[in-house]
């Protein structure tokens, strides 16, 4: 028979990891009937409540994260005797920069200064460059941090990976070079949104539970775009009635993707260390133990019973979300506001995209020129090269490809990209572009030739 303390354990295993799953894996419908989880559904209510006062929530938020990152670097007692403050604030020259940029940007946006010039601050505080940025991107991740960090842990701290991991590590490994336990960050990205599949890696990297290699992979490779997103870019290069065959593809590219780039550089020279040693799951089945699921419950119950409680719960979920606002909204805004200036205003983009020319040609793909000045544009921001092929008079295959590329390419950096580059994981700016450009390649391989059946 179960003892009293087995089924308590149990139950703590149970409970909260069924209630995670809900929040973050289990698709639903929101009001307007699109696709999309529980906690951006939670998200979109307290933005609707409090919409208003987002903006001002952000530009709040990144002075601080400068004004305090500016004082860390003289490494006062009352910041780093504290481990939260010291997390948050004490950073890199480089990121110090990043975060006094971004202030810069985002008060001489939301003051609206210099909106109708034409000059460099025109530029930056524009609606399709720091406007965009701080009212659609910023309002919209302040929210979502919160929420996320705070109910992460019903995925993180029950054991949820552990059971996981210890079933899936034989499918798991040898396709994409990862833990079982990557699962879950996979889904939580490909269903909910890429953001919460990178802060979860994150966690976890940090933790000890990945190596600089898995997490590495984990972040690059499973992120991805959410359904709904997806339908909206379909949509601006009007071609919705290919919504099913168009998200089959992406998911075929998303898998092709998540098995050959850990294979080729960057990823491949990763080193698989940790950055704290011992908590990462053993590979093999232990003695003692006759199936893969005996073996997980003994790990979700060993971790659930190793919890504090619910002081730990909300203490990490600050945590995350303080890490998060202080570090990653910086980012995004800097990074973010950069990369559109330079995508709407020069033509550097369009010189990055000849290379792709002959490759385009290669695959009959029509309208090539407007093809190529697409390819390189979704680095800064995703939905930007469904705009720009839209505003041509592109066939629709060279539509449709566009818009198949500019979702599975993933890595753009006003999102996703500048997450992944404010956060502890070990990529750099160039082993970022590298990635995206072989995912890019890997699209093209792929949906050229659809197209061609298709159209």
């Amino acid at each position: 028979m179960e003892t009293k303390s087995n089924a308590k354990l149990k139950a703590l295993f149970i409970i909260p990891s069924i209630t995670g799953i809900i929040l973050f894996m289990i698709p639903v419908k929101n009001a307007d009937g699109d696709w999309t989880v529980v906690v951006k559904i939670l998200a979109d209510i307290i933005s609707g409540y409090i919409g208003g006062f987002l903006p001002l929530l952000c530009v709040l938020i990144l002075t601080v994260s400068a004004v305090m990152s500016l004082i860390a670097l003289a490494k006062p007692k009352f910041i780093m005797n504290s481990d939260i403050m010291k997390e948050c604030f004490a950073c890199k020259p480089i990121w110090v920069v990043l975060r006094v940029l971004a202030v810069i940007f985002v008060w001489l946006t939301y003051l609206g200064v210099g909106e109708e010039d034409v000059g460099l601050i025109g530029m930056i505080t524009g609606g399709g460059q720091g406007g965009f940025v701080l009212y659609d991107l910023l309002t919209t991740l302040v929210i979502i941090f919160v929420i996320a960090a705070l109910l992460l842990p019903l995925l993180l701290d029950f054991g949820l990976l552990e059971f996981v991991g210890a079933l899936l590590t034989k499918v798991m490994r040898p396709l994409f070079k990862v833990p079982g336990r990557a699962a879950v960050d996979c889904i939580t990205s490909w269903i909910g949104d890429g953001t919460l599949g990178v802060m979860l890696t994150c966690n976890q990297y940090e933790g000890g539970y990945y190596s600089t290699k898995e997490a590495s992979i984990i972040s690059t490779c499973f992120s991805a775009v959410s359904i709904t997103f997806s339908m909206v870019v379909l949509a601006q290069v009007d071609l919705t009635q290919y919504f099913g065959i168009y998200y089959l593809i992406i998911c075929l590219i998303g898998i092709v993707c998540a098995v050959i780039c850990p294979r080729i550089y960057p990823l491949r020279k990763k080193p698989n260390d940790y950055l704290i040693p011992g908590k990462a799951m053993p590979e093999t089945l232990p003695e003692g133990f006759t199936s893969s699921k005996e073996y997980g419950l003994h790990l979700a119950m060993k971790r659930t019973a190793a919890h504090k409680g619910v002081g730990e719960f909300f203490r990490n979920g600050a945590k995350n979300c303080l890490n998060m606002w202080f570090g990653v909204l910086p980012t995004v805004m800097c990074i973010g506001t950069a990369a559109l200036v330079v995508a709407n205003y020069t033509p550097v983009f369009d010189w990055l995209g000849m290379p792709f020319r002959p490759l385009l040609s290669a695959l009959q793909v029509p309208d090539v020129a407007a093809a190529a000045s697409t390819m390189v544009v979704g680095f800064t921001d995703m939905f930007t090269p469904s705009v720009i092929i839209a505003g041509t008079n592109a066939v629709p295959m060279t539509r449709f490809i566009v818009a198949v590329v500019s979702v599975t390419q993933v890595l753009f950096l006003d999102e996703v990209g500048g997450l992944i580059l404010s956060s502890k994981l070990p990529i750099n700016l160039f082993e970022l572009f590298l990635i995206f450009l072989e995912r890019t390649i890997i699209s093209l391989a792929i949906v050229c030739p659809i197209a061609h059946l298709l159209f």
